[in-house]
């Protein structure tokens, strides 16, 4: 999924991609269903993998939900982290009181029902609306058969954890200087979201992309490259 954006990095930085337990290529036999109840078990693979690369000054680069799980090790460890790049972060998939996420709960609560009862159904008619740019329906494709490739009960927990979580109070304490990343039109992450994080992160900057859609590294490598490159550069 990094394949546009990753390479253009690899001259100056030492540059580390990994699938999350459960995912990608990763060792199934590895996930555990309570370990990944919540969001903190992702982080804690995450510092496992600092410590054993021994990295330090670590710019964490995470998508989506990846961004919360970035927040969460970045707090556990904060002197390990230089920077954080989230790239349409959401602390709150649903709306709260004076806080828009997105979605209501029977919203998410249908959508998890969904999934459950039908997984590659499911795959099939949200990965367009994920990831947006109907005029460019390979996108769509290639995110469809990637969560295809996902086994289906791991995928069914991992969307109920990502859904249900709120991590508001945890990204208030962050104080690693972090970069947001916001696409406009995105159905996952809607505008009002990343300015919520840009507020909420102390020592943030927001940056409003051209791209539409959830998935920039995607559908708009250029300008993702563009934007964290003169971020790291100032």
């Amino acid at each position: 999924m990094w394949r546009y954006v990753a390479p253009a990095f690899e001259d100056r930085y030492r540059v580390i991609l990994f699938d999350y337990v459960g995912a990608g290529g990763s060792d199934l036999s590895a996930y555990d269903p309570a370990k990944y109840s919540n969001l903190g078990g992702y982080a804690d693979d995450v510092l496992e993998l600092c410590s054993a690369l021994h990295l330090a000054e670590v710019i964490f680069v995470g998508h989506s939900v990846s961004s919360m799980v970035g927040a969460l090790a970045a707090l556990r460890e904060p002197d390990r982290f230089a920077h954080l790049v989230m790239v349409g972060p959401s602390p709150r998939y649903i709306d709260d009181d004076g806080y828009v996420g997105g979605f209501s709960e029977p919203d998410i609560y249908e959508l998890l029902d969904s999934l459950e009862s039908n997984y590659l159904g499911w795959s099939a008619a949200m990965a367009p609306v994920i990831v947006g740019n109907p005029e460019r329906p390979e996108l769509g494709r290639e995110l469809t058969e990637s969560f295809c490739r996902t086994d289906p009960a791991i995928a069914r927990q991992f969307a109920r954890v990502t859904f249900l979580s709120d991590t508001r109070e945890e990204l208030a304490r962050v104080r690693t200087p972090t970069l947001v990343l916001q696409c406009r039109e995105d159905a996952i992450a809607p505008v009002e979201v990343g300015r919520y994080v840009h507020a909420t992160v102390a020592e943030s900057a927001f940056m409003m992309l051209q791209a539409t859609g959830h998935c920039p590294n995607l559908s708009a490598p250029a300008e993702t490259i563009a934007a964290i490159t003169g971020y790291l550069s100032r």
